[in-house]
Formats: C-alpha cells, sequence, structure tokens
C-alpha cells in the first residue's frame, strides 16, 4: 500500500499567531511560556489537519521558533561563546539573542550571520564551527515536540538538519580550517538523539540532507559514507529517511543509493529527470519517498500525469512507496480557502499547503483502489481552463523583439563616471540608505483604513506625502549624501510593482515565512507581464521637490520579483524576467524624464536565483545579466543607476556582477564582517560600492568605532574614491529609535574616514 507523507507544514499558523506571539514576547507584552503555549495550540493544530487531510505520515520538529538551523545549532550546543553570558544555561532569551542579538545595559551583542537556505527567499543563521566549538545536547526540542505529539495522539516522524548540511552550511573564523572536521565530534550526538527518539518510540526519522543536490568533492562523499554507516550501525536507531530536495543528485546517485539507509526521498519535480534512476539494483529494499508535488510553487498538480508515472513505476518496482511533497510544504502558503482577492479565474488553478494535502490524499487513494477521486476531474478542467486562457494571452501580446541598442548603457562606466561626478559633486565615502524607513503603526494603519475605505485616496496621499516630508527632513537634518523617500506607500517592494503590472494577481493570507516572524506574501505570475501606465513616478519626483540633494528612484529588479513571485511553470522563467524586465525599463526612463538621475533597481536575488549545480550557472547568469542590462539600459551617461544586493557570497559570480555595469552596487557585508571583501581582493570590480556597515535585522544600535572597523577593512580591497557608505538593507522593519541614531553613528563613521582620505 502507497502511503501519504509530508516533510514539513507552514509555521505561523492560520492567521499568523506564530508572529504575533513572537513580536508580543520580543516587545515585553507577553512572557515566554506564554508565547511558547500559542507555538504549541499552532503545532497542534497542524498535525490535526494533516490528519484529517489523509496524510498517514506526518511530520514533528518541523515547527521551529526562528529557523530550523539555529535549532540544530542549539541542540548540538554550538552555540559561540559571546552567547553564553546572557544566561547560566540555554533558554529562549539565548536563542533569540544569537538570531537578532541583544543589546541593553549591560549587554551588547551581535546577531549572527544570516543566508539563504539553498535557492529560496527563506533565511537561515549560519552556524559558527572553529577548533575550539564544543557539543552537546543542549536543545532537547526534537524529542520534546515527538513525545508532545505522542502525548496528543499522533505518531510523527520526527525531522532534523543531517550532520553533513550542518557541517557544510558552517563559517569557521579560523585559518584553514573545515567545519567537516569537526564530524567525529557531531555524530555522536546525533546517535545520542537518534537513540533517545527510538526509546520513545519514534519508528522514522527525516534527516534532511539537501546538500547532497550540490556539486560534492570526494571528501564530502567519502564523509556521507562514513556518516551514515555510523549512524546505522545499532539496532536503536529508528528507520532513517534521508531526504533531498530543490534539485536531483546527478553525480550523487550512485554514492546515495548505497547509502546503509532505510529510505531515501527523491524530489521529482525540480529533478524530474531522476524517475528512471528508481529502478536501479542499488534501491533494492528501500522504502522510495517521491516527491512529486511542488513543494515551492502553488499551481495544481497534473494528477493524471502523477498517476501514470507512479502506477507505471510501481508495477516495475518492490519497493515500498511514500508519495509527498517535493520538499517541505513551509515555502507555500498555508490555505486557499481563506483568499478572497485572487483574480479570477487564477484563484481555480491553485493548491497551497492544505489543498497539497488534498492532492497527495486522492494520488494515494487512487493508486491503492484503483478508483479516481472527483478531484481527478475537477484538476484536469482547471489545468485545460489554465492552457486556454494562456493561449488566448500570448495571442493578444504585442511586445515587439529588443533590438541591441535596447541593452545595456551606451557608454562605459569610466566616461559616466566623470560626468556624474561633475553632477552631483558627492564627497568622498558618501552616504546614503537602501531605500525603506520605519513603517511604523500610523503607516501600517493608514494602509488597513484605504484598503477598508474607511479613507479617500487623497486624504490616503495627503498622509503619505507628509510621511515623504518628514522623512526627507530627517534625512537632511543628520547629514545624508543621497536620500530617498522612504517607500510609504509600499506594502512589499515586490508586491508593490506586480500589482500595477499586467499578469499578477495577490492573496489576502498567502504568508511565507521569510526568517523568525518576518513573512511575505509573494504576488502570482499567471500571465503576460506589461506595464500599463507610470508606478514611482510622481512619489519621488514629490520627493525630490523637497529637497536640493538627491534623491533616488527606487525600483525593484526584475530578478528579484521573479524570485520572490510564486512563478509560471508553463514556460521558462528567463522568458517571464525578460518581460518584467522590460517593464521596469519603461519606469526607469520615466523616473529620468521627471528629473530623478539616480536610480536603484534592486536585485537582492540575484544570488539565491543561482541554479545548485555549477554545470547550470552560467545559462541562468547569462540571461539574469541580460535582463537586468535591459532594465538599466537607455538612460543618459549622467543618470546613475544603482543596486543592491543581500547575503550572496560572489567570489565564483563576480564577473557576471561586473557585467550588470551597475554605477553602484551596494551588498550586505556587516553580518559577515565584510567576508564578501574576498571576491573584490581577488577580482578587480571596475565600479562603485556601498559594503553595509550595520546590519539592519538586528535591533541593537552599531557603536561609530565598529562602522570605522568595516570601513578600514573595506578601504583596503577597494579604492577611496570608490566606496559609499550604507546600511546592509532597508531600514521598513526598523523603528525610529534604532534608526536614527543608526545612521548618526554611520554619518559619524564616514566623516571619519573623509578626514583620513580627503587631501
Amino acid at each position: 500500500m502507497i502511503q501519504a507523507s509530508i516533510l514539513g507544514f507552514p509555521r505561523i499558523g492560520l492567521h499568523r499567531e506564530a508572529k504575533k506571539a513572537l513580536e508580543s514576547h520580543w516587545s515585553g507584552k507577553i512572557s515566554a511560556s506564554e508565547m511558547l503555549s500559542t507555538m504549541r495550540t499552532i503545532r497542534l493544530k497542524n498535525w490535526q489537519i494533516q490528519l484529517e487531510h489523509g496524510i498517514e505520515i506526518i511530520p514533528s520538529n518541523d515547527f521551529s521558533l526562528y529557523d530550523q538551523v539555529l535549532d540544530t545549532i542549539c541542540m548540538l550546543g554550538a552555540i559561540p561563546a559571546r552567547y553564553q553570558i546572557i544566561a547560566g544555561s540555554f533558554n529562549t532569551d539565548v536563542y533569540f539573542a544569537m538570531a537578532r542579538g541583544r543589546q541593553d545595559k549591560n549587554i551588547d551583542i551581535p546577531a549572527m550571520e544570516m543566508t539563504k537556505w539553498f535557492n529560496t527567499n527563506y533565511h537561515h543563521i549560519v552556524p559558527e564551527i572553529d577548533p575550539d566549538t564544543h557539543f552537546s545536547w543542549q536543545y532537547h526540542k526534537v524529542l520534546d515536540e515527538f513525545l508532545e505529539a505522542q502525548k496528543a495522539g499522533f505518531q510523527t516522524r520526527p525531522v532534523l538538519v543531517g550532520p553533513l548540511t550542518f557541517l557544510s552550511l558552517s563559517k569557521s573564523s579560523a585559518a584553514a580550517f573545515e567545519p567537516l572536521e569537526k564530524l567525529d565530534e557531531v555524530l555522536p550526538i546525533y546517535q545520542e538523539v537518534l537513540t533517545s527518539l527510538y526509546e520513545a518510540g519514534a519508528e522514522w526519522i527525516q534527516l534532511d540532507e539537501p546538500i547532497l543536490v550540490k556539486d560534492l568533492s570526494i571528501a564530502a562523499q567519502s564523509a556521507f559514507k562514513k556518516t551514515y554507516k555510523q549512524l546505522t550501525k545499532t539496532a536503536t536507531h529508528p528507520a532513517i529517511m534521508l531526504t533531498t530536495y530543490f534539485d536531483r543528485l546527478g553525480n550523487n546517485f550512485d554514492m546515495v543509493a548505497s547509502l546503509p539507509v532505510e529510505g531515501l526521498h527523491f524530489d521529482l519535480v525540480y529533478g524530474a529527470d531522476q524517475w528512471h534512476l528508481l529502478g536501479s539494483p542499488l534501491l533494492k529494499g528501500k522504502t522510495l519517498s517521491l516527491g512529486v508535488i511542488s513543494g515551492h510553487n502553488i499551481w495544481r498538480t497534473d494528477l493524471d500525469q502523477v498517476y501514470e508515472q507512479v502506477s507505471g513505476l510501481t508495477d516495475q518496482l518492490d519497493n515500498e512507496i511514500i508519495l509527498a511533497p517535493s520538499c517541505s510544504l513551509m515555502h507555500v502558503p498555508q490555505d486557499l480557502k481563506l483568499e478572497s482577492k485572487i483574480q479570477a479565474p487564477v484563484g481555480n488553478w491553485l493548491a497551497f499547503a492544505v489543498q497539497k494535502l488534498s492532492e497527495l490524499s486522492a494520488l494515494t487513494a487512487a493508486l491503492n483502489n484503483g478508483k479516481k477521486s472527483d478531484l481527478f476531474v475537477e484538476n484536469q478542467a482547471a489545468l485545460q481552463q489554465r492552457r486556454n486562457f494562456i493561449a488566448e494571452q500570448k495571442k493578444r501580446s504585442s511586445q515587439p523583439p529588443l533590438t541591441n541598442n535596447e541593452v545595456g548603457r551606451k557608454n562605459p562606466y569610466t566616461i559616466r563616471k566623470a560626468k556624474q561626478q561633475a553632477h552631483f559633486d558627492l564627497p568622498l565615502f558618501p552616504t546614503t540608505t537602501i531605500g525603506s524607513f520605519p513603517q511604523t503603526s500610523d503607516v501600517r494603519a493608514m494602509r488597513s483604513r484605504f484598503n477598508k475605505n474607511e479613507i479617500s485616496q487623497d486624504e490616503y496621499d495627503e498622509f503619505l506625502c507628509s510621511k515623504i516630508k518628514e522623512t526627507i527632513d530627517i534625512q537632511n537634518q543628520i547629514g545624508l549624501d543621497v536620500l530617498v523617500h522612504g517607500e510609504f506607500e509600499r506594502n512589499d517592494m515586490v508586491q508593490f510593482f506586480g500589482e500595477q503590472l499586467d499578469g499578477f494577481t495577490f492573496t489576502n493570507h498567502g504568508w511565507v515565512q521569510s526568517f523568525g516572524s518576518r513573512y511575505v506574501r509573494p504576488p502570482i505570475i499567471f500571465g503576460e507581464i506589461e506595464r500599463a501606465h507610470p508606478m514611482t513616478t510622481s512619489w519621488s519626483s514629490y520627493a525630490q521637490s523637497l529637497t536640493d540633494k538627491p534623491v533616488k528612484g527606487m525600483l525593484t529588479g526584475p530578478i528579484t520579483i521573479l524570485q520572490w513571485s510564486f512563478v509560471r511553470d508553463d514556460q521558462p522563467r528567463s522568458e517571464t524576467c525578460l518581460q518584467i524586465a522590460r517593464a521596469i525599463r519603461a519606469e526607469v526612463l520615466d523616473l529620468e524624464a521627471v528629473g530623478i538621475r539616480i536610480i536603484q533597481i534592486d536585485e537582492p536575488a540575484l544570488r539565491e536565483g543561482l541554479p545548485l549545480k555549477k554545470q547550470d550557472w552560467q545559462i541562468y547568469l547569462d540571461w539574469a545579466v541580460h535582463s537586468f542590462q535591459v532594465a538599466a539600459g537607455g538612460v543618459k551617461d549622467e543618470t546613475q543607476i544603482h543596486t543592491h544586493m543581500c547575503y550572496s557570497e560572489f567570489n565564483e559570480i563576480i564577473s557576471s556582477i561586473a557585467e550588470m555595469d551597475a554605477d553602484v552596487i551596494s551588498i550586505e557585508a556587516a553580518r559577515s564582517g565584510m567576508e564578501l571583501l574576498n571576491a573584490f581582493s581577488d577580482f578587480e570590480y571596475p565600479n562603485e560600492i556601498g559594503p553595509g556597515v550595520y546590519d539592519i535585522h538586528s535591533p541593537r544600535i552599531p557603536t561609530v568605532q565598529e562602522m570605522v572597523e568595516l570601513l578600514e577593512k573595506a578601504v583596503r580591497v577597494i579604492p577611496a574614491e570608490r566606496l559609499w557608505v550604507n546600511p546592509d538593507c532597508g531600514l521598513k522593519t526598523r523603528n525610529w529609535q534604532e534608526t536614527i541614531p543608526s545612521l548618526e553613528n554611520m554619518i559619524s563613521a564616514a566623516e571619519f574616514m573623509r578626514k583620513k582620505f580627503e587631501p
């Protein structure tokens, strides 16, 4: 009999209860125990939903207060020494200090570095593993939540980040040391955890090793063989379901198939070329978990197609079969039934997490009893309706082909630089911000009132103008060189643009976790993309009218809009990206026409979109760079194009970033201590750079001295005349009490550097 399982479920609660509980706890409104009680309620509800929708193998420990990699750090006791002064033993104060930093009368500790989870927009804390790191089982969450589920009547399969993925994602401050060298010390902790789960009644455990879809060295492959031989050498462990996702195994298949684990999960959506491998003799006797439903996108599954694929496979194999999503469902919204905003007929084509449970249940039932339910009929009708709609849209599309002179700038940076300096006359180490300013409760309240039709468009616009003026005044007072309007009219950097472009639709409650309590509602790209009217010119030109200093026009770039949306799966991503690029290009030219001479086209997701296997990189980089060049091309030499990137390890793609040819690039750098400078020390980046000097994801206020130290690191690699000074990212999630002193300190750091380097 085929069973249905999932690898993980959304953690946020049906109505974002997790966000509200976390932020109430962080602000001191509720205690840790009250917050944890809310989280327990969400977990119990999640398990019940899965059971009611026919899921037979239910995960536990897929829930997290902040991030599953941080949970693993704490489980292993790999807590950096600087956090151990917070409490005598591990507790939630220590946990959240690692994630967010801690600053009060007696303690001032920055947060740990954060980066993207493989090729998703989900962020995780980066483990710090050094030669003197010691391990012990400190955080018993995985056992506690298994027992919690058991007590409530749910038999679950606990989930853990696997030891090799954990160590591969780790960093060390020690030269000539690799975290993988600590494998022999980490494995006994995993063995202890597995034994405890086995003794508590766990029949299976899910060990997530997505690092297996990347290119592995011979040493890493050997480490996998050693690891799983050791974890399975005794009888006191649950059966192991080794889980990979986001891509195909590729050259790692033979090694993985030979590991002495009881089960293997394959992503057959984003690794669709793996179907033929499932008949390999190496897999004989293993339970096979087939990831046949996308856990990373929101379109209905072609149930008939999957039925035929799986039934054809089961006729050939003796293996036990489990059907599952390709990856955890945490990457999609929870329930489509909450939605009322999605443009018709698009809602009929979608499946959120709960609907994907129904798809899995229908597939397993049909494969087991040979009878297809009504959901199969409904599914095919919706898929055909979508195909008809797309075909009709393509007939009506009228965009002419691009010409060569529409791609890229007219003259090289060296010529543009001289003209821009003459026009702007900026000092050494010019200061700016990345775009957004605090979206305080009054901003959110007015947006809510406007959306509910409680105030008129004129009243809302008047309020936004007052916020823009207030923000321009603050920036002038503290002495920033290049200003921004604050983006108070924007709900989200992608959603704002999507709402004004044809081919997008939106949700009311389609929240997806980005990190901690930060959730986003990704737009849904369902059709041909075109710009019907200017989107930002009125706000930017109003802000510019309030000051003699330059005000940046703020746009989100085509790659980021693509990456942070749910994208069409019926055409190549490159085609969708180019459609977005042409819409952004039109906006760039309109901004220039109304007098905006610095335009920032944010691309924080460029690195995130990079394929997981190096052999696939160049194809992606070619079309991604081309799309940016289309978006930024066409403006005069005097118009300065900026871009911004987050959480990016650039060393191996720095030449492609240079090909984008932005006049100024600003990059996240503070949490990593300017680690990104390694890329610029090996490659002479030709244009201007603003490495972020303070971490905006933490509430702490950075000191002048620490920002000076970061700039002094930067100037050893990048000439002073090409360095900008800016925060890591936008300031939307911060408050003014943190923002103003942080920016004042940043400006003081820039002034210190000017005195040091000006002739």
